[in-house]
Order: structure tokens, then C-alpha cells, then sequence
């Protein structure tokens, strides 16, 4: 069965790190994945984690049993300038043997790259696949992508096009219902093919921004490069949630153990305990209704 898990996104502000999974075993979950925090792994940095942390991270989660589904680090490993670039695959490496460490099989990230600069960012993120992949093998750690807004490839179709093109089981998708409408809002057609590569699903609500032929959010000057989006409780956006997950028992990812389902909700901290609970009672409610 899909293990759900929580993002502690919501907690930076108020709870240390190694209590997260206090956190999360409050709210009724099980696993957790453990996304940018500046004293474990921080955006587009080289990690903060020595062994004596990766010990006590072990033992927090045991005594709270809670178990760490994936990583979530954000690198710029597609970056069009090499000495981003390079960096990234430096600190990729290392996340690569941190996860390896935590016995975690899985890490999920986002594209990276600029969308105004898409060809020399898509040669950029196959160069540091072509130097991450057998650091991937070597470990039995498996990399899924998303391809967040404002990466160099937005449209879910064509990113995952792309991940097929390293012709590797090393390598996966995650989709993120909150990227639905910039992914093309297109779960009917790209969830099929995208089978048992897909390795998670992010789990919050947003609004369709192509709505009111595109003025339901009005930016100045108009024509702004900007991608609005938001990660709201499921049911308080526009994601056909039932459609969602019609394709997801249908692919069989609901009933995969190696599947992952985390609830990412941003934007309401101060309820994030109420919501957390929330999320996890309508996740379970939709894959009991489709699996």
C-alpha cells in the first residue's frame, strides 16, 4: 500500500529539526520526507550534516515511529553556468551518499534551469546526470524530478519525455498537484505513461491560474515573467482530486509499496497541526475510494 507522508515545511519556524518527527507522529503519520532546512540540507547548498547528526536523525525517527519515505533537496543541477552547475553535482553527490547513509531508497527534486535559457539548461542537467547516475546505481537510490514552475521545462509531457531520454530505472517523476495547471493539466494522459516511474505524488490544492481567460491573477506590469501557484488543503483549490486519483488506482501506483504520497500544504502555519491531520483523513478517504 502507498505510504503517506508528511512535509514539515509548515514547522521550520517553530520546532527544531530533530523534533519533526514528533511532529508527525502527533498529527497520525507515519512517514515523513525531509525537505530544505538550513541544519540538514539547504537550498542550493552543500548539506550540514556530519555522522553524529545523521545518528541522532536515525534514532528521533525510531523513537517516534516514524520512518523517512525520501529527501527533498533543491540543487541547481541543471543550471545553463558550469560553476552552479558543477556545485550542484558536488552537493548532489554528497545528498546521494546522505540518503545511502539514512538507508532512505528514495530522493525527490525539481528541475532546476532557467526557462528563458531551456536548451543550454536541458545540455546543462544531462551533463550532471551523465557524473549523478552511477552514483545513483552504486547506492540503490532512485532520483525522481519535478518539473516545478519557473524550471526549465514546466509542461509535465515533455519533462517526462526528457527523464526517458537517460534510459534509466535509477530515475523517476514526482507530480505535484499543485504544478497541475502548469504541467498542462494533463493527469488523464500523462499518468498512464508514465507507469511504475512514477514515484510520488505531492498532495495540495491549487487554483488554475489560465482561468478568467487568464486574469485571475493580475500581475504589473502585465506580460510579468511570474508563475503563480499556491499548496492549499485538498478541496480549497480547483484540482479535480477524484480524477486525480482514479488514475493513480488505475496505474496501480495506490497499491505500490514503494509509492510515496506526501501532503505539502503551505501558507497556513498557523494551523498547520489542524491541517496536517486534515490532509492525512482526505488522502486516506481518496485512496480508499480508488484503489
Amino acid at each position: 500500500m502507498v505510504r503517506i507522508a508528511l512535509d514539515p515545511t509548515p514547522y521550520h519556524s517553530t520546532h527544531a529539526f530533530e523534533d519533526f518527527f514528533d511532529v508527525a507522529a502527533r498529527a497520525g503519520y507515519d512517514w515523513i520526507q525531509l525537505t530544505p532546512h538550513p541544519d540538514f540540507i539547504p537550498f542550493f547548498s552543500h548539506p550540514r550534516v556530519d555522522r553524529a547528526q545523521i545518528a541522532r536523525v536515525r534514532k528521533r525517527a525510531a523513537d517516534a515511529g516514524v520512518g523517512i519515505t525520501s529527501l527533498l533537496p533543491v540543487q541547481r543541477i541543471s543550471w545553463p553556468d558550469e560553476p552552479q552547475r558543477d556545485a550542484a553535482v558536488r552537493n548532489f553527490t554528497r545528498i546521494i551518499a546522505i540518503a545511502a547513509e539514512l538507508e532512505v531508497p528514495v530522493i525527490n527534486t525539481e528541475f532546476s534551469g532557467r526557462p528563458e535559457r531551456a536548451e543550454e539548461s536541458e545540455a546543462g542537467f544531462y551533463r550532471s546526470m551523465e557524473e549523478l547516475l552511477p552514483v545513483l546505481e552504486r547506492e540503490g537510490v532512485t532520483l525522481n524530478f519535478d518539473p516545478h514552475p519557473d524550471d526549465f521545462v514546466e509542461d509535465g509531457l515533455e519533462a517526462w519525455r526528457i527523464l526517458r531520454g537517460l534510459d534509466s530505472p535509477s530515475v523517476g517523476f514526482v507530480y505535484v498537484a499543485s504544478h497541475t495547471f502548469h504541467y498542462g493539466d494533463r493527469a488523464p494522459s500523462l499518468i498512464p505513461q508514465l507507469g511504475d516511474r512514477l514515484g510520488a505524488v505531492y498532495a495540495a490544492d491549487t487554483f488554475d491560474h489560465h482561468r478568467s481567460h487568464g486574469l485571475r491573477y493580475i500581475t504589473n506590469p502585465p506580460g510579468n515573467a511570474v508563475r503563480v501557484h499556491q499548496h492549499l488543503a485538498i478541496g480549497d483549490g480547483d484540482v479535480d482530486w477524484d480524477e486525480l486519483f482514479e488514475h493513480l488506482g488505475a496505474s496501480g501506483f495506490l497499491a505500490r509499496e514503494d509509492a510515496i504520497i506526501c501532503s505539502n500544504v503551505f501558507g497556513e502555519d498557523e494551523r498547520a497541526d489542524e491541517v496536517s491531520a486534515l490532509q492525512l483523513d482526505r488522502i486516506r478517504a481518496l485512496v480508499a475510494a480508488h484503489s
